[in-house]
């Protein structure tokens, strides 16, 4: 196995993608994913991405994300992805992303939880499976790209205060070092860790217990988005995410007495507070989601998946309503990372959900993720490409660490990275860790 490369990706998400994509043909690049290619919580997006409408939506669009966040945003990060955007939705058509058009063939917009007027584009409700597809088709044309599928980051390589590549863990058990220019970490956020979770089990916020053992500055990690509606399940396993834009488009949600409650198009952490309180009041462990001022055509047209997949539990969306609670779902805090996702390590990069640089506050609005993932790993690529030339691939690495096994590692650091959460944020921790 080649263990040299100009940079590693570790992760295959929408943000470690478009860095690749970003990245010179002439570079070596190693992609790194614990789990299969496609299994990424980018993949799982229902709602879609946000655009700027036009220059007018600007200051609307501002205030919106900005009051989702509570006003803890970081107003360059915020400006940097909003005038971002048009010029990120024009890649993804040029790459070939299908997003849904009205009876004139111009693109359709829909509404969500905290927007002033709909700017979100959408491929019915798998828009993120629709981007990361087209991405990966994208990337499977490059030669200069190499990607190993089940191969785990257990730690990453350091000489002072550069990064110089990572140590993984293969199939086999190994522990392997991998040297290289650059290291761009898009591993994701850290649903794993959580009971009730609408993240993939294995996205379990790996880097940032290695960050913690490094050094490395983490920034908010208590942070945590709770998403107001996933499908009641008393079965195990990842938690099916009914998205908001079934609400923007007039879903309602009940309490016990089948009594609407809640203004559903308010933000994420209003919405799934309110139905925590409905839930303690009744002594029910969830309430409803009704789809009766949705007509049959337009759930059949746009969310044929939530149809399909909440009859497969047994309800029909078009006569009955669904029984939905909050889950984990998002990370806004991460390690600390400015717009061109530059951590406190030299050479070392954090983009997507893995990184803080601010731009969602204290609490994301919906359908920026995406859009946040595409527009600063592409300046992490950017800023990485207009220097990679004239650096230089570190020699031969120091001696490993002796790593435990892989089931230990993983519980140390999942109690490391939940003791930082506690340390953060005690009332979140107890509120939400146990959902």
């Amino acid at each position: 196995m080649k263990t040299q490369y100009d940079v590693i990706i570790v992760g295959t998400g929408a943000a470690g993608l478009f860095a690749a994509l970003h990245l010179p043909l002439s570079s070596s690049v190693l992609m790194l994913t614990k789990d299969e290619l496609e299994n990424s919580d980018s993949y799982l997006a229902q709602g879609g991405i946000c655009n700027l409408l036009n220059q007018e939506d600007f200051p609307c669009y501002y205030e919106d994300t900005l009051k989702a966040g509570r006003y803890e945003n970081n107003p360059e990060a915020v400006t940097d992805m909003i005038r971002a955007s048009n010029r990120i939705i024009r890649e993804l058509l040029d790459y070939g992303v299908n997003f849904d058009r009205d009876s004139h063939g111009c693109l359709s917009y829909t509404r969500e939880g905290g927007h002033s007027r709909p700017r979100i584009l959408h491929h019915q409700d798998v828009t993120g499976k629709e981007i990361v597809t087209t991405l990966i088709d994208r990337v499977k044309e490059r030669p200069n790209l190499t990607i190993l599928e089940h191969t785990t980051m257990i730690d990453l390589l350091q000489d002072g205060s550069t990064c110089t590549g990572v140590v993984i863990r293969d199939g086999r058990g190994a522990a392997i070092p991998c040297c290289s220019k650059a290291v761009i970490l898009a591993t994701g956020g850290l649903g794993g860790l959580f009971q009730h979770s609408t993240n993939f089990p294995h996205i379990s916020g790996d880097s940032f217990a290695i960050a913690l053992r490094r050094g490395i500055h983490l920034e908010n990690i208590h942070y945590i988005q709770i998403h107001p509606t996933v499908l009641y399940s008393r079965k195990p396993g990842r938690r099916f995410l009914i998205t908001e834009s079934v609400r923007g488009e007039g879903a309602k949600l009940l309490n016990e007495d089948q009594e609407r409650f809640v203004d559903e198009l308010l933000p994420r952490d209003v919405v799934a507070e309110a139905i925590r309180r409905e839930m303690q009041a009744f002594g029910t462990d969830h309430v409803y989601l009704s789809f009766r001022d949705i007509s049959v055509d337009e759930i059949m047209n746009h969310f044929p998946h939530i149809y399909q997949r909440c009859l497969e539990e047994g309800y029909d969306i078009t006569k009955e309503p669904v029984p939905v609670t909050p889950a984990q779902h998002y990370l806004m805090g991460g390690i600390q990372a400015d717009t061109c996702g530059r951590t406190s390590m030299d050479h070392l990069y954090a983009v997507g959900e893995t990184a803080c640089n601010g731009v969602h506050g204290a609490n994301r609005l919906a359908s920026n993720s995406l859009l946040e993932s595409l527009v600063f790993s592409e300046n992490a690529a950017e800023l990485i490409s207009q220097n990679i030339a004239v650096m230089k691939i570190p020699g031969p690495p120091p001696a490993l660490f002796s790593y435990p096994d892989p089931d230990t590692w993983a519980e140390e650091n999942r109690k490391l990275v939940l003791a930082e959460i506690q340390k953060e944020g005690k009332e979140f921790y107890e509120r939400w860790c146990n959902i």
